[in-house]
């Protein structure tokens, strides 16, 4: 039997309101890494056969940034189970969290180095950690290049 997603119409309309890109946290943390000099391609897919976009992909020197949100993908700190729907939200979170698994491993697997940051880490962590490893790709050769 079919169990909707939503308990009603307000969780409904609160889910269909989330954003897909462009959250608050990507802003900030794009807005930091552009002020910084760097160009990047936003909600872009780092291998065209694998069917996952990247928050934030410096393809040339091949580093895939994610920023993941609390709720979506399971934070260990902020994430709580909903009370209602325990059966499709519960499996819901853990395909998430094992498609983020999958998809940092099938990157790294060909050369790409892989950022991960939960939506509540502060912009400027997040930013000076991607420039710092942006910058490091540059100057070193490119040890992590595709077979």
């Amino acid at each position: 039997m079919y169990t909707p997603w939503a308990s009603s119409d307000a969780a409904r309309k609160t889910m269909q309101g989330n954003r897909g890109r462009d959250t608050k946290a990507e802003l900030a943390v794009r807005r930091l890494v552009h002020a910084a000099g760097l160009r990047y391609r936003v909600n872009a897919r780092p291998e065209k056969d694998l069917r996952r976009t990247a928050d934030m992909l410096f393809t040339r020197v091949r580093i895939a940034v994610f920023i993941d949100g609390c709720y979506w993908h399971g934070c260990p700190q902020h994430f709580s189970m909903p009370a209602t729907n325990l059966d499709y939200w519960s499996a819901k979170i853990e395909r998430n969290r094992v498609r983020d698994v999958e998809t940092t491993t099938h990157l790294e697997a060909r050369g790409w180095l892989v950022l991960r940051f939960w939506e509540h880490e502060t912009p400027s962590h997040a930013a000076d950690q991607i420039i710092q490893a942006v910058n490091a790709s540059r100057i070193q050769p490119n040890d992590r290049a595709a077979p």
